[in-house]
């Protein structure tokens, strides 16, 4: 399920088809991406208190319902802006954050003994899904530009059959463990025994609610915008230094997205949450200072996207552990789903404002001073979010 849901990874794609078709901008081309974000985060609000309640397999059913529905429509009315902002950012979108909260939440339920690792391993699945979607929507749209108007619309309803069937069909297999289920020869530490549940109103109280938000949304401005970036750059420094395709670097970065959930999850339960958060910056920052800022070639380019996506896929793996640590593990759903707002509001935000100092860099003839003023201001992020990472702590257990 999570391989496909990383269809929205993959946007960056259709970017460059839909600037030849249409004629569109930076800023428009991303629009639909900044969209299925925002949508995505709200998706996962609701979902999230549902699942609580109703189980994963219902929640995760509709997901897949939505999210075919959501490409279906974009096949239909996607020749505008507008429409496509409405089927693919926002249908399809909620779709996504529906399905996409279903397996964490049981998986970290099912494996309370090393929620890191379990939560890295089943969001590895959405961080590699370019890897399949990247070259197959290439070979699918084509390079034609006289047939996109025609191949686009295609490709679209070709992904709600794919996600009607994958998704929906995955949902059918999901099940809780029975109350008070523990995995066998595993004892809780003595002060998460109890697994202290803290309902939502109670974690809004808590100041590491809001401190663990701000470290996400600054932590993800890095690979979100590397993220949504990524095809047209590569399109554009394969011009003249290409060693492969856009598509498939698209994928080589899905990869390293892929590992850096499962390596920074196994090494925040070995490690503890706070280091991995810290080396997790640190890894983001010399992605952009020592790579993107500066990139004047394929091979450096996608070694800054590369360690980008690496870094972003931890955040990715580490917050629902902390927040299964901090609060518990019985409201993850819809507790991680009121934290993954900020996933979603810096998706929305922050690659679309950098899209507009790109644009405005290459009318001005300049885009190299625009791809230094982004990766900087984007390494200030990361530093910032590392410093209130560096203050935190959990929160009384008898709150």
């Amino acid at each position: 399920m999570q391989v496909l849901l990383g269809i929205i990874y993959a946007w960056s794609v259709f970017r460059g088809p839909l600037a030849t078709l249409h004629g569109w901008s930076k800023a428009q081309t991303i629009a639909p991406y900044r969209y299925s974000l925002l949508a995505f985060a709200a998706g996962m609000i609701v979902a999230g208190f549902w699942q609580d309640r109703r189980g994963p397999r219902i929640v995760a059913s509709v997901g897949g319902l939505l999210l075919a529905a959501g490409c279906a429509l974009a096949g239909l009315i996607g020749q505008t802006l507008e429409g496509l902002i409405v089927a693919y950012g926002v249908v399809a979108g909620v779709g996504v954050g529906f399905a996409y909260v279903t397996p964490i939440a049981t998986c970290v339920k099912w494996f309370p003994d090393k929620r890191g690792f379990i939560v890295g391993l089943a969001v590895m699945g959405f961080g590699v899904g370019p890897l399949l979607f990247g070259p197959l929507l290439e070979a699918l749209i084509g390079k034609d530009p006289a047939q996109l108007g025609e191949t686009i619309p295609r490709t679209f309803f070709i992904l709600a059959g794919i996600f009607l069937i994958g998704v929906v069909g995955a949902a059918q297999f999901f099940r809780v463990p029975p109350v008070g289920y523990r995995p066998a020869g595993w004892t809780p530490k003595a002060a998460a025994a109890g697994d202290t549940a803290f309902t939502t109103g109670q974690m809004l109280r808590q100041w590491q609610f809001y401190a663990l938000w701000v470290i996400y949304f600054l932590g993800t401005s890095v690979g979100l915008t590397a993220i949504g970036e990524a095809s047209p750059l590569l399109q554009e420094m394969a011009k003249t230094t290409a060693i492969m395709s856009a598509g498939v670097a698209l994928g080589v970065m899905s990869i390293f997205n892929g590992l850096g959930r499962l390596a920074w999850g196994s090494f925040s339960d070995r490690f503890g949450r706070q280091p991995a958060v810290l080396a997790m910056a640190a890894v983001s920052a010399t992605a952009c200072l020592g790579f993107l800022r500066q990139a004047d070639g394929f091979v450096m380019l996608l070694t800054g996207l590369c360690l980008g996506a690496f870094a972003y896929g931890g955040y990715l793996a580490l917050m629902p552990s902390f927040t299964a640590d901090f609060f518990g593990a019985k409201y993850v759903g819809a507790n991680y789903g009121l934290l993954f707002s900020a996933w979603g509001l810096c998706g929305f935000l922050v690659p679309g404002y950098f899209a507009g100092i790109m644009d405005k860099a290459r009318a001005a003839g300049d885009l190299a001073g625009g791809y230094q003023e982004v990766y900087t201001t984007l390494a200030i992020l990361a530093a910032v979010g590392a410093a209130v990472a560096a203050v935190l702590r959990a929160p009384a257990r008898s709150a």
